[in-house]
């Protein structure tokens, strides 16, 4: 079922502005907030939140392995289509859907990472941080997908030809 395009439009228009105003939102609550000391922590949750602080750093190196590495095949993709003798028009676009797609994967990576490091004993002040957190990457995940579908699509449609 197709949607009509004026309201696939406004849709397109409305979702991350609405993504925004609550990433203001939450920033602005989470400004108001004084740090409190914290209370004292039983020994199994201090061992936890070892445990997930490591959990963590694993998904955040993860993350910047995987962008690193994107970022090394997509350099050296564009220095050899550089040096190609036959030039292709679409091969920087094709580097670049591929650099996004790694990205998007990297993002997920880094929200992973925040959600653990919010996962044991949370106060309010950290599922504030995490929600505006988890906002900032939706909004960005939410935009980085939608150019590589836009990206794709003429290139599908060459490929068909």
């Amino acid at each position: 079922m197709k949607q009509d395009p004026s309201r696939e439009s406004l849709i397109n228009l409305l979702l991350p502005l609405f993504l925004i105003l609550g990433l203001v939102l939450l920033l602005s609550l989470n400004a108001g907030q004084n740090n409190q000391t914290a209370e004292s922590v039983s020994l199994l949750e201090a061992w936890l939140k070892v445990i997930v602080s490591y959990l963590a750093a694993g998904a955040e190196i993860a993350a910047a392995l995987v962008i690193g590495e994107a970022i090394m095949r997509g350099l050296l993709s564009y220095i050899r289509q550089l040096l190609s003798r036959r030039q292709q028009p679409d091969a920087t676009k094709v580097i670049r859907l591929q650099l996004g797609r790694v990205l998007a994967l990297g993002l997920e990576f880094t929200v992973a990472s925040d959600i653990l490091l919010t996962a044991v004993a949370p106060t309010r002040q950290d599922i504030l941080n995490l929600g505006a957190i988890v906002l900032l990457r939706t909004l960005l995940n939410y935009f980085l997908e939608r150019e590589i579908r836009q990206g794709e699509q003429p290139v599908v449609q060459r490929n068909l030809s």
